[in-house]
């Protein structure tokens, strides 16, 4: 069965984050769609390290799925994560998933400035970039763990957790033995990963 992600994108996001979550979801299968909430610029953005990205579509483009969308995931970044959180169409997206109780996730600065901003992980356990551990509104904040999973949110700490972040997107949407076919040929260790 597919499944269908939705990737915004902004100029400023985090080159590796963004890249990543896109390639290994659809390394698993899953149709990834990537929206830019950049309203005067096209389609075409560019990521914080310099990276040209071009998004399938508009972020407006997005609101009207008719079956929704089966995950959201945010990549984190500066100013990225600042340019998702002013995106009203992202809102109304986020909300909706979330009271739907569809997956939605976040890395980086991602988890604070965009998710918590919006009170959306108040009743949850998260983790994000160090830099904005002390300051992450969300029930428990888990400074140890590399990715977070709590019910339906998954929250990653940064570049560097990337990879276990899209792998354990994977697990999420399609199961446990989907992340081993995708992560096997990548050569991969595992790592710990905190439920709640």
């Amino acid at each position: 069965m597919t499944k269908n992600v939705l990737v915004p994108i902004s100029n400023g996001c985090e080159d590796i984050e963004t890249v990543t979550i896109i390639d290994v979801l659809r390394r698993a299968g899953a149709e990834v769609t990537v929206a830019s909430v950049e309203s005067s610029e096209g389609l075409q953005v560019t990521a914080s390290r310099g990276t040209v990205i071009v998004a399938d579509c508009a972020i407006v483009d997005c609101t009207d799925l008719t079956e929704g969308w089966d995950l959201i995931a945010v990549p984190g970044g500066l100013p990225g994560s600042e340019h998702l959180a002013a995106s009203e169409a992202l809102d109304g997206l986020l909300r909706q998933q979330v009271a739907e109780g569809k997956f939605f996730a976040a890395i980086c600065a991602a988890p604070s400035l965009v998710l918590a901003s919006k009170g959306l992980l108040q009743d949850r356990a998260a983790t994000c970039h160090p830099m904005y551990q002390q300051t992450l509104e969300a029930r428990e904040v888990n400074s140890e763990s590399r990715v977070v999973v709590d019910g339906n949110c998954i929250t990653s700490q940064g570049p560097g957790t990337a990879l276990d972040f899209a792998l354990e997107l994977v697990e999420q949407l399609f199961g446990v033995v989907k992340r081993e076919e995708v992560g096997a040929p990548m050569v991969l260790t595992t790592s710990a990963t905190a439920y709640y």
